[in-house]
């Protein structure tokens, strides 16, 4: 599929899809958890269709009935359920229940498709090594696909943080561990999707103890998940592009379905356009964004929240002067490599934009509109729509069907804005 787009401004009223970092953490209590959970909101589609797979492949059962999802858990009884389980493109998904499979005695599969095979996992593997299971990658150049089998029993391990997800899923599922365990990580990124996390255990009456730098954690054996009730919030990744070409066009542009008290990394998204010259009106659930003044370069750590990187280097372009976007060297071990990838596509668009190991360097450039490639990933297609209403001439964006990961009404909510934007099958 591809879009085509033209130059527009936009404003109005967004509704925010809801949140897949938390979709995914209340499919995974709910598949351990003993009885009948309800959640309301999902994110049923892409990646969060894909963890929905593995929660039936791991033995839960799930119904869905309108926006509400019924699962009845496991009890944390993992013998049931498939073999192998197909991840489509979910790096969370597959992280985060690989750790659950280890609670069984029965080996799984885990793959996915291509942009999933090149993305980490032995550093999660091993952990979970340390601790009772075992594993076998298949091939000696890529991670994935994998078999693992426990069960893991609890115990002491070490794991890397260049992904927070490694870290995440070891919380979400040892406390199941008939012992108790010490997690030392080294390196931690992304530090606010921990907190999502923790988030989840102490709604959920979970027992741990972390250390004041996040470099230990310890979980208590033996305990079990209740069944939930639970409404999932809006996300604030996704609320970045309705923000972003609020800045970019004038606005101004409503984004509601947010809550400002949620642990979401990406709600700092909006200090950094206050930075950048740009005005937000907070509320509790919503936010006005818009600007009248000439946005200013800045630099900005995106170390709590890579998923931002797309869109703020487009931003980038608007700006005057300089623009640096840094301490972000996890976003070269995303869909793709974020940092090299909306480089080079911007580059053929026109944009001064320099490479960092780390990061961008980003200057204010005129764009103009060309063939893109979004590389099947959706914040990268979603940023390169940002870039083609900003841009004189026509943009075309190649694999825009994969913005449905996230933001499955990517277009029509826009459109509704003013965005020229068209959808073309062919």
């Amino acid at each position: 599929m591809q879009w085509k787009v033209n130059q527009s401004s936009v404003k109005g009223t967004l509704i925010v899809p809801s949140s897949k970092s938390h979709t995914i953490r209340a499919l995974l209590i709910a598949t351990l958890a003993q009885g009948e959970s309800i959640l309301e909101e999902c994110l049923l589609e892409g990646d969060g269709r894909s963890a929905l797979d593995a929660a039936k492949g791991l033995g839960a059962e799930c119904a869905l009935s309108g926006s509400t999802l019924t699962v009845a858990g496991t009890g944390g009884k993992l013998d049931h359920g498939s073999e192998a389980l197909f991840l489509g493109n979910s790096g969370t998904g597959t992280r985060l229940f690989a750790s659950a499979a280890a609670l069984g005695a029965r080996p799984r599969q885990f793959d996915g498709d291509h942009s999933l095979r090149t993305r980490p996992m032995k550093p999660l593997l091993k952990a979970l090594q340390d601790l009772g299971a075992s594993f076998t990658i298949e091939q000696n150049d890529q991670d994935i696909p994998f078999s693992i089998q426990g069960p893991v029993v609890g115990g002491t391990t070490r794991v890397s943080g260049v992904t927070s997800q490694f870290l995440s899923s070891l919380l979400l599922s040892l406390p199941l561990a008939p012992k108790d365990t010490i997690i030392h990580v080294e390196d931690l990124h992304e530090r606010p999707y921990v907190e999502i996390t923790l988030w989840w255990l102490d709604k959920m009456g979970i027992s741990y103890r972390v250390s004041d730098d996040f470099a230990t954690f310890f979980i208590e054996g033996g305990q079990s998940y209740q069944p939930i009730r639970e409404r999932i919030p809006g996300d604030f990744s996704s609320a970045t592009f309705g923000a972003v070409v609020a800045a970019l066009t004038g606005g101004p542009v409503t984004l509601e379905n947010i809550d400002f008290s949620d642990p979401q990394g990406d709600k700092e998204v909006f200090s950094a356009l206050e930075r950048m010259g740009v005005t937000v009106k907070r509320k509790h659930h919503s936010a006005v964004v818009s600007c009248d003044n000439q946005l200013q370069g800045a630099t900005i750590d995106l170390n709590t929240m890579p998923d931002a990187l797309p869109a703020l280097s487009v931003l980038g372009c608007h700006a005057l002067g300089e623009t640096r976007i840094v301490n972000v060297k996890q976003a070269r071990i995303k869909e793709t490599d974020r940092i090299a990838v909306m480089s080079g596509e911007l580059s053929k668009m026109g944009a001064a934009i320099e490479e960092l190991e780390d990061g961008l360097i980003i200057k204010k450039s005129s764009l103009v509109g060309t063939q893109v490639n979004g590389h099947d990933d959706h914040r990268v297609v979603m940023a390169l729509a940002l870039a083609g209403l900003i841009s004189s001439g026509e943009t075309i964006i190649d694999t825009a069907e994969s913005a449905s990961v996230t933001y499955p009404g990517f277009v029509e909510s826009f459109s509704q804005l003013g965005a020229a934007i068209t959808i073309n099958d062919k």
